[in-house]
Parts: structure tokens; C-alpha cells; sequence
């Protein structure tokens, strides 16, 4: 007879299906068992949705009465977008509920837990937690600690370059691996870069599947009025980040086009970082795409802001000292000093690597 952690490995492989569409909420999952068999499966499938339990709950109707929940979150006990979860548990008469982990949002942190024990439901708290956590690694960060999840991502030669000294970078790495890239960006909130990339490369910062948000860390507010990435702008979905060195008649100028500027302290003449990303925070950007430049990730880096690095490793070698380096500023002068990142995934594109590494 199937076990928990067999139901549960259901219920996350079903919380994965809201990947890119469900942030600033978690991932969630639900399966629903009597008499050892799924009668009813449910997950978060977009912001604003019905969350897993309800979706689950709606397809098992009487059903419930009496069956086991398998979840890979507790159930919340807040009203956000929706009613709380557990109230919707408790009318329905499910009798255990098994949750892969706690809330860590302060508004439900162990309270559903609480709520369904004092209403003699029987609770398990921890099965495939590891695996639950890693899934929803964006969200815990952004309760826990106020701040989003931060992905690096560099498309360099096998000698770290992403430009000739020229500033010639079309293209290092294949056709094939940019479109690999672009479709990563379908999992973020956000897309950052500095100024010099969009002074040099004039991007539209685009994702495949979803509008995203687009930042540019800009503390002088240098950006060209005529920029691509301003085309058609909705309110909010493009975020200077300038410091009080902008001119206050272009910042006008530009929110009057639906541009949200945030007014940032100054560390070492930049941007702080720290209280960018706070602020972003805030904002629901719950995880983060930098994607550039070289001063901009090593900036994040040097301040410990990075959570993972997406690198992207071409068959080339440009072989010049003053070609341009995919991580600059960090300052290091012993190698002992260096940043270490552990690799979680090595996967090969034509002819290209894709290298995955967490802090």
C-alpha cells in the first residue's frame, strides 16, 4: 500500500505545475486519499486562485468527509485573496491532514496546525520537507527575511569574457542557449540589469510566457527616454532604482509614463543593493533575475545578495586581459577570499554548458 511520502511526492509533483504563475504565493499541492486510494488532486495554479486545498476539496465534494490531506504547505489560516484554507479543511471533515511544512508567513506560522488539532483532526507535519522547501526556497526567503530570492546569470567564454574589449558580445553563446535562457526568465518576477547594459544592448527585457517586471539599477538616471524597454510601458512594470544624484524633472517625467521610481541610499557612489531589493520585496517581487552587467552582479555579490548563479559557458576563448569579465568590482586579492558556490546541475546545450550554483 502506498505511504506517505508516496502521496506527498504526488502532491508536490502537482504543486511544480504552478511554476512562473503563482509568485508572491508559494507552490502548493494537494492530494486527497480514502481507503488508500486519490479520490480528488488540486494545486495553486495562479495569484489570486483558488489555493490547492479548496481546488482539491471542490473536486472530492462528499468525499472528503473522513479522507486523509496530503499538503506540501499548511493550510493558511488568513484571509489574503482568498478565505483562510484550514476553515474550508475543518467544513469539509477530513479527518488527518499530512503537510510537508509549516507557513513560515508569520500570519499562519503553526496556527492551522493548532486550529485543526483542537478541532480532533490528526496532524503530520515534515514529510518530504527538504524537497517542499527547495520549491518554494523563493517564498521562505521573502517571509523570513524580507527579501527576494536572487539568481546571477552570465553568458561568458570559457575564459570568463562577455564582451571583447571592443564591447562586441553578439553572439558568444548559441542560438540554442539563448532561447534555453529566455525561457528561464518565465520563472521570475523580475529582471534587473545596469544601466551600461542598457546603454550598450538596448534590451527589451522580455519573457516568453508572462510579463515581467523589468529593473534597472540607474543611479545617476542616465537611461535614454527612447529606450526599448520604456515601449508601451503598464504602470509599475518598469522600476528605476536611482539614487538622489537623478534629476528630479526626468523623474517626473517618467512616472508620468508609468515608470515607478525608488529613491535608494548610496553605497560606495552605487546603489545599495540591499535596500533595493528590500524594497522590491515589498513590492512582491519575490524572486529576482540579474541578468547584467558585470559591476551590477558583482556589486550583489560582494553584499552577499545572491542566492544562485546561472552560467552559461561557451567553447570560445577571447583571450584578452581588457575583454570584458562577467563579474567585476568584488576586489578579491587572496584566493582564499573567493565566493564559493556549490554546483547543483551541469546540463549540456549543443555545444554550450549550463552551470546551476548555489551559495
Amino acid at each position: 500500500m502506498p505511504d506517505d511520502r508516496y502521496f506527498m511526492q504526488k502532491a508536490l509533483a502537482l504543486a511544480e505545475k504552478g511554476r512562473g504563475s503563482v509568485s508572491p504565493n508559494p507552490m502548493v499541492g494537494c492530494v486527497i486519499v480514502k481507503s488508500g486510494k486519490i479520490i480528488a488532486e488540486g494545486w495553486h495554479k495562479h495569484f489570486g486562485g483558488d489555493h490547492a486545498e479548496v481546488d482539491a476539496l471542490a473536486k472530492a465534494g462528499d468525499r472528503a468527509k473522513g479522507a486523509v490531506m496530503y499538503v506540501t504547505l499548511e493550510p493558511c489560516a488568513h484571509w489574503g485573496k482568498t478565505p483562510p484554507c484550514v476553515d474550508a479543511v475543518l467544513a469539509a471533515g477530513i479527518k488527518k491532514v499530512v503537510m510537508a511544512m509549516v507557513d513560515p508567513n508569520k500570519l499562519t506560522y503553526g496556527e492551522s496546525v493548532k486550529r485543526l488539532r483542537a478541532a480532533q483532526v490528526e496532524v503530520e507535519v515534515g514529510v518530504c520537507e527538504a524537497r517542499a522547501r527547495e520549491l518554494n526556497q523563493s517564498f521562505i526567503k521573502r517571509m523570513t527575511r524580507q527579501l527576494p530570492y536572487v539568481v546571477a546569470k552570465t553568458a561568458q567564454t570559457l575564459d570568463g569574457k562577455i564582451a571583447t574589449s571592443t564591447g562586441d558580445s553578439k553572439w558568444i553563446t548559441s542560438e540554442g542557449t539563448r532561447l534555453f535562457a529566455r525561457n528561464v526568465r518565465n520563472d521570475f518576477d523580475a529582471i534587473l540589469v545596469g544601466i551600461n547594459t542598457v546603454s550598450l544592448d538596448d534590451p527589451q527585457l522580455e519573457a516568453p510566457l508572462k510579463r515581467v517586471k523589468k529593473v534597472v539599477v540607474d543611479s545617476s538616471l542616465r537611461l535614454s527616454e527612447k529606450a526599448k524597454l520604456l515601449d508601451q510601458v503598464e504602470p509599475g512594470q518598469v522600476i528605476m532604482a536611482v539614487t538622489d544624484k537623478a534629476s528630479f524633472d526626468k523623474i517626473r517625467r517618467l512616472e508620468k509614463k508609468g515608470v515607478c521610481v525608488i529613491l535608494c541610499p548610496a553605497r560606495d557612489g552605487r546603489v545599495d543593493l540591499k535596500y533595493l531589493f528590500k524594497a522590491l520585496a515589498k513590492k512582491d517581487i519575490a524572486n529576482l533575475l540579474i541578468e547584467g552587467g558585470a559591476a551590477v552582479i558583482g556589486s550583489a555579490l560582494k553584499a552577499g545578495l545572491v542566492d544562485e548563479l546561472n552560467v552559461y559557458i561557451a567553447p570560445v576563448i577571447i583571450g584578452d586581459e581588457s575583454a570584458r569579465s562577467s563579474v567585476v568590482g568584488m576586489n578579491i586579492l587572496k584566493v582564499r577570499q573567493a565566493r564559493h558556490f556549490h554546483l547543483t546541475a551541469v546540463e549540456r546545450i549543443g555545444e554550450d554548458l549550463f552551470l546551476k550554483l548555489k551559495v
